[in-house]
């Protein structure tokens, strides 16, 4: 396939470039710089310029732009990072797709999102199937999200990944805690009785390529594993792998001097399950909480 990627160089889009490619696709980057590259086009999603062409020679495009929620303390500036990051970046690509004549259009938008669509579950399980939760992210998932409609009113097949906290020792979830844990400080972030929706890197990867090619799945997917987890069981199987006590647990109100406003959403539990991946058939690589932390630390 010739696949046109928007957010290549992040986390998760330098892995599944490299992954994309290993299986032979061809993958066209879209950077905001001047092209250093043949693979590489430049647009300006917050002027919504992006040359039509690009998206004509595609047959596929994915989409994980956005600025990342843990990367900065959060204040008002931010907040709106974090949110024009996504949703111009979304309106700019799909907006392009559904200008363009039909024949010329991709077959499918890959457009990321997340689990914090849902907001605070507590206990409850969701699935794709739930309604947008309260809270700041699930405000930005819900205009993120519905950026994606022009393409889908053009007949386009769009996919909303909503992406749990893939694990991967250089990344998300797990790169902050490693040096604690190994340090013999680590330990649950609160009462650590919050749920986390994680999924291992392989299986986000594989669930990615697996959403490209299935012609029959549109909307929302939860890319999180099944086994959701709380904090502190979390903790404890970390902990258990690291060979290191988890004895240091780090009370609410310390997250919120230490992280502003993302410290609400720390402590806020999802209790998501993949209910559309699973009914599709999906095959996990790592279906339980021990194998993928084993993955992530010796990737």
């Amino acid at each position: 396939m010739r696949i046109l990627m928007a957010g290549a160089s992040g986390f998760l889009g330098t892995r599944l470039v490299d992954c994309l490619t290993a299986d032979g696709h061809q993958v066209t980057r879209l950077v905001r710089r001047p092209p250093r590259t043949p693979v590489e086009r430049q647009w300006n999603p917050s002027a919504a310029q992006l040359d039509p062409q690009c998206v004509a020679d595609a047959d596929a495009v994915v989409n994980l732009a956005g600025a990342g929620v843990g990367d900065k303390r959060w204040n008002d500036e931010y907040r709106k990072v974090i949110r024009t990051s996504r949703v111009d970046s979304t309106t700019t690509l799909a907006i392009t797709i559904a200008g363009l004549p039909a024949a010329d259009r991709p077959t499918v938008l890959l457009n990321s999102s997340a689990v914090g669509w849902y907001g605070n579950t507590g206990d409850r399980t969701v699935t794709e199937e739930a309604p947008a939760g309260e809270g700041f992210l699930a405000d930005v998932c819900r205009v993120w999200e519905a950026a994606t409609r022009p393409a889908e009113d053009a007949g386009v097949r769009v996919v909303r990944l909503r992406t749990g906290l893939p694990l991967h020792r250089d990344g998300g979830l797990l790169k902050p805690q490693l040096l604690p844990f190994r340090l013999g400080v680590g330990g649950k972030l609160g009462n650590g009785r919050q749920w986390l929706p994680w999924i291992s890197m392989r299986d986000w990867l594989d669930a990615a390529k697996f959403l490209l090619n299935r012609d029959g799945i549109a909307g929302a997917v939860n890319v999180v594993g099944p086994a959701p987890v709380t904090n502190a069981e979390f903790t404890r199987e970390l902990a258990r792998q690291l060979h290191r006590p988890a004895i240091m647990p780090i009370p609410a109100v310390a997250l919120k001097v230490a992280l502003g406003g993302f410290a609400q959403e720390a402590l806020t539990s999802a209790r998501v399950l993949p209910a559309v991946l699973d009914k599709a058939g999906f095959s996990w690589a790592h279906p339980d909480l021990a194998g993928a932390l084993r993955a992530a630390l010796s990737e």
